[in-house]
């Protein structure tokens, strides 16, 4: 008897540590998939965040953060109105910056944060702006981040009149993003 209470044992040991493999793996697998997930979502700002905050697990919890976060806000998209409306003002401001390109650069900030407004982010804290922005238009947020760089340069006097042309490309790639695909107000059947 003593021999099977023995083998007993050696066998309930191997299949704890087979369940114990497999539910490592299981979970392994999960976060494999949970940062193939954000990586596809993040785009370029993962990487960024993994570089900020030193570890992919501390990025990972940083971006579900954010995720969530913005899941509770109101974003909504622009109605056809609104679209034309922030358009025709963006046509204006770039016609601007032939005679003066500080004013168009100051208005295309301006109005990016109505039209970010107009969607239901919250506008209080930059920073928090831009991570929000990171959820739903990664790809594009560095433009945000670098326009507003040459804007803070710009107020202290140290931006030329390319850097500014500079900022007001990059301007307009995130506006473009955040009113979407252009409302030609044709229905398609």
């Amino acid at each position: 008897m003593p021999n099977m209470t023995g083998s007993t044992l050696i066998l309930v040991a191997v299949v704890v540590v087979i369940a114990a493999l497999a539910i490592a793996l299981a979970w392994s697998s999960r976060l494999r998939r949970r940062r193939v997930e954000l990586q596809e979502r993040f785009g370029p700002e993962y990487d960024r965040t993994v570089q900020a905050l030193g570890t992919t697990g501390r990025a990972d919890a940083a971006l579900e953060e954010r995720a969530s976060r913005v899941a509770k806000y109101r974003i909504r998209e622009l109605n056809g109105d609104e679209s034309r409306r922030f358009r025709s003002e963006w046509n204006r401001i770039q016609a601007t910056f032939v005679d003066d390109p500080s004013a168009a650069v100051t208005e295309a900030d301006a109005l990016v944060t109505e039209a970010m407004t107009a969607r239901g982010y919250p506008m209080a804290d930059w920073d928090r702006r831009v991570e929000d922005l990171t959820v739903d238009h990664a790809n594009v947020v560095h433009h945000y981040r670098a326009a507003r760089d040459i804007a803070a340069r710009h107020e202290r006097h140290e931006a030329s009149t390319e850097e500014l042309r500079q900022a007001l490309v990059h301007y307009r790639e995130l506006f473009a993003d955040l009113l979407g695909p252009v409302d030609t107000g044709r229905r398609t059947a």
